[in-house]
């Protein structure tokens, strides 16, 4: 059985939970989300736990155990007391501001270039530590906020203090391979899913990294 959908889940005071079949409706503070569930996978409420079970040892149902058991916990997670994403933006006269619910950013550009948030989605930001907190309850709209965003590109310029440092890490490496393969990886580089999303100022960064090796 897998060790992660084994697991129950405990619903904290505050949240109500709709369970019917596969489809579930979690309602707390900070939020409402609802979701239908695969029908290989069975959903069981029972004294403010809820319970995942799956009905045999296919590979398909086994992949969906520990992944039903994921995406409700941060479900309830999420209306109960929410995600957030802590960006930090690096260079000189680079600001970011608040109008209202509008992210501003201040990014290098002529002019200022305002991001509205999502629904169930907002922005804070501190301009003594230099970050932008990125919050909401659904986990996964949050995570993909630099994807979906029409700002992609200046978006990822507030992430450039991160991405450089993950990009430092592997440069010599990926900068070895580059070479050994002719610079084939440029155009399809091996980066791990979460940052390839995000990590366009650290590809350029690599690539830089190649050219003055």
């Amino acid at each position: 059985m897998s060790r992660i959908g084994r697991l129950p889940i405990a619903v904290p005071a505050g949240v109500q939970v709709e369970l019917n079949g596969t489809f579930v409706k979690v309602k707390g503070p900070k939020g409402q989300m609802e979701r239908t569930f695969s029908p290989l996978i069975d959903l069981a409420l029972e004294n403010s736990q809820i319970t995942i079970t799956r009905r045999s040892d296919v590979p398909t149902e086994r992949a969906l155990h520990g992944t039903t058991r994921a995406v409700l916990n941060n479900m309830i997670r999420g209306v109960s007391t929410g995600f957030e994403r802590i960006l930090e933006w690096d260079g000189v006269g680079y600001r970011a501001e608040m109008s209202g619910a509008n992210l501003v950013l201040h990014m290098g550009y002529s002019h200022p270039v305002t991001m509205e948030p999502p629904k169930g989605i907002s922005f804070e930001v501190d301009a003594k530590t230099r970050q932008i907190k990125v919050l909401g309850f659904d986990k996964d709209r949050l995570d993909r906020l630099p994807r979906i965003s029409a700002k992609c590109a200046l978006w990822n310029r507030t992430l450039a203090k991160e991405c450089t440092t993950w990009a430092k890490r592997f440069a010599a490496k990926l900068a070895s391979l580059g070479k050994r393969r002719n610079n084939l990886w440029l155009k399809n580089p091996v980066l791990p899913p979460a940052k390839n999303a995000i990590c366009g100022f650290a590809k350029k960064f690599m690539a830089q990294q190649i050219a003055l090796a």
